[in-house]
């Protein structure tokens, strides 16, 4: 297998493991698809961890295997890889990524699906499609210029040129940048911290903040609400009050 799932304490890794440089060809797409789904099911996973190795996060798709498919190969196909990004991108619970090395094309793609970026300081994120001749396929048109802004995105991608830690930090394209050797250490102390929180409430974060952007604010308002209301139907709306009245925030213990 090209993709591995480990689950320990609430957090469930997926683990891109495709030497030397973790490219993404078919069976790999589709082996994330089925995963992000296996994790969106299972109740023992309650945060999810995407990591690519100490040396790379994902240098992109595998150019060699997309080379000798023609036009109508790749309309056949490019539903499917993009099926396999959202649903990476529609976990319902807190997903993490933890960036080494190239995060390039497909690898950048699959980092934006991620809640959280912690990269390490010498980790290079990119959309080099260009240079291809192509543009991004897997949700790096969609997905980028609603992180960063239309003009970033548009550099990005227009250019094809690979941005460094520091400045991916600077423009929102990762959220922290750590020294190498912390970068999973990191990235799994935050999804111990959120696997041992209110799964359903933070569910409905989620889907209130995925969901509003892709409306106008009167209907985001509606879904935010709804869930808010909602959560008062909950045991752990039921907990964190008890526990906030007799013992002060931030000691609930949640189920």
């Amino acid at each position: 297998m090209t993709v591995h799932l480990e689950v320990a304490d609430g957090v469930g890794t997926i683990r891109l493991d495709r030497p030397p440089m973790n490219a993404l060809n078919i069976a790999t797409q589709d082996r994330l698809r089925e995963l992000a789904e296996e994790v969106t099911r299972r109740d023992d996973v309650r945060a999810v961890l995407l990591w690519g190795g100490e040396k790379v996060f994902a240098a992109g798709a595998d150019i060699k295997e997309m080379q000798d498919m023609d036009h109508a190969a790749m309309v056949a196909r490019s539903r499917a890889l993009q099926d396999s990004f959202t649903a990476v991108a529609r976990i319902p619970k807190p997903v993490v990524a933890a960036i080494t090395g190239y995060a390039l094309g497909g690898g950048c793609e699959l980092a934006l699906c991620a809640d959280i970026r912690i990269a390490a300081d010498n980790a290079k994120l990119g959309q080099p499609e260009i240079l291809l001749g192509l543009i991004p396929g897997a949700g790096g048109t969609q997905r980028l210029p609603r992180l960063v802004g239309p003009s970033r995105a548009k550099d990005l991608i227009f250019t094809g040129r690979h941005v460094k830690a520091d400045e991916a930090l600077a423009i929102g394209l990762v959220d922290r940048v750590v020294p190498a050797d912390e970068v999973y250490a990191q990235a799994h102390r935050w999804a111990t911290s959120l696997a041992q929180g209110p799964a359903i409430a933070l569910r409905a974060a989620k889907e209130s903040v995925d969901a509003g952007l892709e409306t106008d604010i009167d209907t985001g308002l509606a879904i935010e609400r709804n869930w808010f209301a909602g959560l008062f139907a909950t045991e752990d709306r039921t907990i964190g009050m008890r526990s906030f009245v007799e013992e002060g925030p931030g000691k609930a213990k949640f189920l």
